[in-house]
């Protein structure tokens, strides 16, 4: 069976854009986690260091060795050729995304990557298939704006991903999603995903929504977990690539003011933060004809 894994990074932040991406990968019939199935060459961060790939909640990742450790794993999964940042979201992004993140003020797509030279490529992952959205600040304040929802964005994007994903592969299709901005009821968005399928919701609460679609030329079944991307490798490996993505865009979107405003710390962009960081680049925003518009969410 095919499984799909879907994760987002950067939704609470003010500051930078919001990452949604799938993971897709094949997997056998009886074993949706993949931890098993894997194990081989698959290891979680509770483990020690053993040659296999470590795949796990991006945060875990991040915390036990940065943006090197994200990189490696991604490196050895989905495969990340030398060539530059552009060249990467080309083969990852939803069509259209390109174009948002290059419109951004702070945005280098002819980056170099790898970023670090230690990247280990074997082994490869078999039957892995990615696909990711970056919705930066402007575009993110426009559906807010047009919806007078936060939580529209993320539906946008699950539904766009959920839709990219449909066909991938053949035989059941098995999807798990982190729950989209703690909400417990997804019938509509899927009914927007998979418009000539039939939405069947079989367990709608806090710890589990799952719903199956029918009418469809395959099975597809679709749950949303608090926490998913420790119970799946297939949504740990797009909650990495998500944080992958937000790290390095947040690298240069700090580079950037760095060269106007010198001295300045870096932000990751969560509020408190985000707000040191907006009144100490107010008068560079002046200097650059840049408004909140183009730099504050306004949810």
């Amino acid at each position: 069976m095919w499984v799909v894994g879907i994760d987002e990074a950067g939704y609470g932040p003010n500051l930078g854009p919001l990452v949604q991406a799938a993971i897709a990968l094949e997997l056998p019939d009886g074993d949706a986690a993949g931890w098993d199935a894997l194990k081989s060459i698959v290891r979680q961060a509770r483990g020690k260091g053993d040659g296999r790939i470590l795949i796990d909640d991006s945060k875990k990742v991040f915390s036990r060795g940065g943006l090197a450790a994200l990189e490696n794993g991604l490196g050895r999964t989905l495969g990340i050729a030398p060539g530059t940042l552009r060249e990467f979201l080309q083969r990852v992004l939803l069509p259209g995304c390109l174009d948002d993140i290059a419109a951004e003020f702070w945005f280098d797509g002819d980056e170099s990557l790898p970023l670090h030279d230690a990247l280990d490529r074997e082994p490869t992952f078999p039957s892995c298939f990615a696909v990711a959205s970056l919705v930066p600040t402007k575009l993110f304040n426009r559906i807010v704006a047009g919806s007078n929802s936060k939580a529209t964005v993320l539906a946008c994007g699950l539904t766009a991903l959920l839709a990219n994903m449909a066909n991938v592969g053949h035989g059941p299709l098995v999807v798990s999603c982190d729950k989209q901005g703690g909400r417990n009821h997804y019938a509509a968005m899927l009914a927007a995903a998979f418009p000539d399928g039939w939405v069947v919701p079989e367990v709608e609460s806090a710890d589990l929504s799952r719903y199956r679609i029918e009418h469809l030329a395959r099975p597809i079944s679709i749950s949303f977990r608090p926490r998913a991307d420790g119970n799946s490798v297939a949504v740990a490996l797009a909650s990495m690539l998500c944080k992958y993505l937000r790290e390095v865009c947040m690298e240069q979107f700090n580079r950037f003011w760095a060269k106007h405003v010198p001295g300045i710390a870096p932000t990751a962009g969560y509020p408190v933060d985000a707000k040191r960081f907006r009144a100490q680049i107010g008068s560079a925003m002046q200097s650059l004809n840049l408004t909140d518009e183009d730099v504050w969410r306004s949810r």
